[in-house]
């Protein structure tokens, strides 16, 4: 037992010695800390924000309406009023500004400039509509980290660009020309049809662009594109007719996840997974009625020569109309007699055959028998070809039962279910249907059942390119990419280990047409096009496609270019290298490629960031990053993805502008929802956000983010929080608002300072300044932006705001002649610490604070740079550190904490009495009585020492006391409150017990062998802390006795 109790106290002292080392665990914690002071920033302005609330706009009082900012011409730099406002208008101060950087030419990279690059490119955003608060997550991150590398002295270039996304947008159109003129797509032809896609991309297009300013994105206008524009189509040309020759690409028929609402193969991102316990009705489009899945149905083939019949199952029956094979285990006895043998199609009479598979089939599982579809089933597919099976496709691209399926030929796949089911029961050769598991994929896009199907396409060989990418990221001798987190290097891993070749060509009318032609003799037939893989012909154009297939063929031809286009992410999978300009040998291209890093959502890892490694590697001879960021996924406040149909998915413009509820309902009706979904939408919507959104302004969104990626994960966005950072930004406003008015008119900073002759609390503000820098800047490189958001964050609140411009008030009140010296160097220090602060804080909040540094008064020894976005970023200053300051400070605010949790709310002026057990401690307390009366809010404050036999603080009055450390604790007068002797008895007995048990503990036989040396002095330490406690508590209670 004593043994047990022993641990438990080296277990309580390793928690102890171990808080430094959590630091790092314990910022993300911080996190808690700030949502705390961002509601109280919230009650501090509760009754404008209740009003701001119900009108989505913060009220200007007369005072503020005199200081309205004037109007400022486009593109000139901000015409600013004398006087600021009482209250941060974040419309007001994002006014203006982003139009003068551009014009500025401050986004732009120079290809010859002489300081090192840093290169990103935006993820292109899909130009199917609007931007939502996931693309405003990437582009603060992004801009955050472009914004530092700019004032680190690097040159920065962050070029943004759209991605026309083939199957996204061809869906958006189709659906907006059905809902208006009830049309398809084969209704008015392919021309027509792209055209119109290029209207929506014009109209959209704008749109976003519009977005990404108003978020503040730094991006590089002048090297803007589109994945469709004239250099990128031509780049991706190219790309395939390189890859071709280099014997990477090639034309084959295999299993594709098919759409037959879209009638395209989708990739399998684009494909969503629902699992299903047991019988389940679901709506599927170009259905009346609800369709069942999660049925296992058990039917007979006829064996020939009258051997019986043979029993299968499949969830898929309409698939029987295309079996060529049934496949049993090589060692299932009940089957030996059967090798070799046929089954009769009983719709048919096509022979099946009886193969041998030990892989496919389980003996052990229904009836050891299973059928084998090979033109729509991947397993099957691959039985197929080790037994040279026929390959027969039942389907149509529209989902009906084609030539192939006889009686059952034009039926609606789910309705040839149900038909090919009665059919076997009327034959006697249906035998039951159960419930079955299953997972059911359904097409992202088009909300269609996805059917697997055999087709024609081209595939890109990824196993070498594969081994390439997966060796630059885990080979430990030579790892030339870093994930960031690194727990997604399994992923990439997993991926890349298992890759399979890319089916890179689409069945859709909007994309990139493959530079593919097909060699068409006369004698021809329609249904043969494309068969023959010889008669291929890959070329940059028609007519060098005519030059080759003249040099090969001869006689009379017809060369018509592949219908299909290329898949989207092929386009995307070159874009770090075509934006710069490839295939072409640009000045950009030499300057600027390989690229920085790339950042992205971890969601298209494989899809995405291992495609553009892989095509990087080979048509750019580079990787082109070596360093990938993933960020979390972004979902609502209850964790839910972001979906139109759950009215979830936030307009970022919409948060920084604010809207009413009103107004978000008026949204739903402009998108594509149907009715049903527009209903369930506005349920939704009038939940989470029944007063609408409250402007929050494009700095306390782009901070939030930010803030947010400690989630690797996933976010859960609450937009309170958002919310929550705009009142802080008014927090900012006014501290530097205070700071501009204790500076004055006529100030004017030194170009330098030495902190060493300051007053205490300037030379503390300057150490900590020093540590935040430092900070902020090893947390940005290793891309824990989070970590600085919140250190630099923390900084402005908790110890320039809270506790340095509070402890300087005192030298400015009533122009007291005695600090005529500290006023001055008190005006030094805050001036350095707004510049450094605001500068510090910049790639986090642009706007805010390009608007406060602007007001700062300049140094008149050197000129200042013209913004603050090309101002240099802070760097430490080793003269300004000063880890005594810094420890003496920590006792104060030790102190003052004690004293303002005795004083509660009460913000009386009381006598506070320090008590101190250590002669050092007592020297700090005395050197800093003004910084603790002025912080704890006191009227006076004694300091003594308990040896020197002085009389009880607070003898005869009412007083409240707490213990700030072992050898230090406070009294307060409290005149309303008197002390209770009963608590203090209490408090009392509780202290003598825990003396008791740790006496007896001591005093145990086995202790001296059991507990190590540091165990005992730890445990002497708080014998002794205990007792000065019994003694201090005693005198209390004597006192008020």
């Amino acid at each position: 037992m004593m043994h047990n109790r022993i641990d438990a106290l080296d277990d309580d002292m390793i928690k102890k010695k171990k808080k430094e080392a959590k630091a790092k665990e314990k910022e993300l914690k911080k996190q808690k800390a700030l949502g705390k002071a961002i509601k109280q920033d919230q009650q501090a302005c509760s009754s404008t924000s209740k009003t701001s609330k119900k009108k989505n706009l913060r009220l200007w009082d007369e005072e503020d309406e005199n200081a309205k900012d004037p109007e400022t011409p486009s593109g000139e730099k901000k015409r600013m009023a004398s006087q600021m406002t009482k209250m941060y208008h974040p419309s007001a101060v994002e006014k203006s500004w982003y139009e003068w950087w551009e014009k500025m030419g401050f986004f732009l990279a120079d290809a010859n400039s002489s300081k090192p690059p840093f290169v990103i490119v935006l993820p292109p955003p899909n130009v199917t509509g609007t931007l939502h608060i996931g693309h405003a997550l990437t582009a603060a991150i992004e801009d955050t980290i472009i914004r530092w590398r700019r004032m680190s002295g690097y040159n920065t270039m962050w070029v943004p660009g759209m991605d026309h996304a083939g199957i996204a947008t061809q869906v958006v159109v189709e659906k907006k020309l059905m809902r208006e003129k009830q049309l398809t797509r084969h209704d008015i032809g392919r021309e027509e049809f792209v055209a119109k896609v290029w209207e929506w991309k014009e109209k959209h297009g704008s749109t976003i662009l519009h977005q990404l300013r108003r978020l503040g994105a730094s991006l590089d206008w002048s090297r803007e594109c589109f994945t469709m524009d004239e250099k990128r189509s031509n780049a991706v040309t190219e790309a395939f007719v390189r890859l071709h020759k280099q014997g990477l690409l090639y034309r084959d028929n295999r299993i594709v996840n098919w759409d037959c609402v879209l009638r395209t193969a989708i990739s399998d991102i684009e494909v969503d997974y629902i699992d299903i316990e047991e019988r389940t009705l679901l709506r599927v489009p170009g259905y009346a009625n609800p369709i069942e899945f999660g049925v296992l149905t058990s039917f007979a083939y006829p064996l020939e020569e009258d051997l019986g019949e043979i029993v299968v199952a499949t969830t898929r029956v309409e698939t029987m109309l295309g079996d060529t094979a049934i496949a049993v285990h090589p060692n299932d006895k009940r089957y030996g007699h059967l090798h070799g043998k046929h089954a009769i199609h009983p719709f048919n009479g096509r022979k099946i055959r009886i193969v041998c598979d030990e892989i496919l089939v389980d003996p052990e599982f229904g009836t050891g028998a299973v059928k084998i579809t090979p033109a729509h089933d991947p397993d099957d597919f691959n039985v197929g070809k080790c037994h040279d099976l026929e390959f027969i496709n039942i389907f149509t691209d529209d989902g009906k039962i084609n030539q192939e399926g006889g009686e059952f030929a034009g039926m609606p796949r789910f309705k040839a279910r149900e038909a090919v089911t009665e059919a076997l029961k009327k034959k006697g050769l249906f035998k039951e249907a159960k419930n079955n598991e299953m997972r059911l994929g359904i097409c992202s896009r088009s909300q269609d059942v996805v059917e697997p199907m055999i087709k024609p396409q081209w595939y890109l060989k990824c196993s070498g390119m594969g081994k390439q990418a997966l060796d630059a990221a885990v080979d430990d001798e030579n790892r030339k990419l870093e994930i960031i987190p690194r727990q997604y290097t399994a992923e990439w891993k997993r991926w890349l280990e298992n890759i399979r070749d890319w089916c890179i060509s689409r069945q859709l009318w909007w994309g990139h047409r493959v530079p593919a032609w097909y060699l068409v003799n006369e004698s021809d037939k329609p249904e043969d096009f494309g068969v023959h893989d010889a008669r291929w012909v890959v070329a940059r154009n028609e007519e060098e496609a005519q030059a080759q297939a003249s040099d090969t063929y001869e006689g009379k031809f017809q060369l018509i270019q592949d219908p299909d286009v290329l898949d989207t992410w092929f386009s995307s999978g070159i874009f770090p290298l075509s934006v710069l300009g490839w295939p072409d040998e640009t000045e950009d291209l030499k300057a600027f490629y390989p690229t920085s890093v790339l950042e992205t959502g971890h969601d298209i890892l494989f899809f995405w960031v291992a495609r553009m490694l892989m095509l990087g590697m080979t048509l750019g001879d580079n990787l082109p990053f070596t360093k990938v960021y993933l960020h979390p996924m972004i979902r609502d406040a209850h964790g839910r993805k972001m979906s139109k149909s759950l009215g979830n998915v936030i307009d970022p413009l919409d948060v920084i502008n604010g809207i009413t509820l009103e107004g978000l309902q008026e949204k739903l009706l402009e998108g594509n929802l149907d009715t049903k979904e527009v209903a369930f939408s506005e349920q939704g919507l009038k939940k989470d956000f029944p007063e609408g959104i409250e402007e929050c302004g494009a700095d306390a969104l782009h901070f939030a983010l930010v803030s947010y990626t400690a989630q690797h994960d996933k976010i859960n966005l609450d937009i309170q929080r958002v919310e929550g950072y705009s009142y802080w930004c008014n927090k900012l406003w006014n501290a530097v608002r205070f700071a501009l008015s204790i500076l004055g008119d006529d100030y004017i900073p030194p170009s330098s300072i030495n902190p060493n002759v300051f007053p205490f609390s300037c030379q503390w503000i300057l150490s900590v300044l020093n540590k935040v820098i430092s900070k902020t800047i090893l947390s940005l490189e290793s891309y824990e932006l989070s970590v600085a958001a919140s250190a630099v964050h923390a900084w402005w609140q908790y110890q320039l705001c809270d506790v340095f411009i509070e402890a300087i008030k005192p030298y400015f009140s009533r122009n007291d002649p005695k600090f005529c010296f500290e006023r001055g160097f008190a005006r030094d220090t805050l001036w350095f610490c707004i510049d450094n602060g605001l500068r510090l804080l910049h790639p986090f909040m642009p706007f805010v604070t390009e608007e406060l540094w602007q007001r700062l008064p300049s140094s008149g020894d050197h000129k200042r740079a013209t913004s603050i976005m090309i101002s240099e970023y802070p760097s430490i200053v080793e003269c300004w550190t000063n880890e005594r300051v810094e420890s003496e400070m920590n006792l104060i605010e030790s102190i003052v904490k004690s004293l303002r949790s005795l004083a509660k709310e009460n913000r009386e002026r009381r006598p506070a009495f320090v008590v101190c057990q250590v002669i050092s401690d007592w020297e700090i307390i005395c050197g800093h009585k003004l910084e603790i009366e002025t912080l704890a809010h006191l009227s006076s404050l004694t300091v003594v020492q308990e040896n020197d036999g002085f009389a009880t603080p607070c003898a005869g009055s009412p007083t409240v006391m707490s213990f700030v450390n072992e050898n230090i604790s406070v009294f307060l007068k409290n005149p309303r409150v008197k002390a209770d002797p009963e608590k203090i008895h209490q408090k009392m007995e509780k202290l003598i017990l825990q003396r008791e048990n740790l006496l007896l503990m001591i005093n145990a036989t086995s202790y001296q062998e059991k507990a190590c040396e540091k165990i005992q002095e730890s445990n002497a330490y708080k014998l002794e802390s205990l007792d000065k406690q019994i003694i201090s508590l005693q005198r209390l209670r004597s006192s008020i006795s």
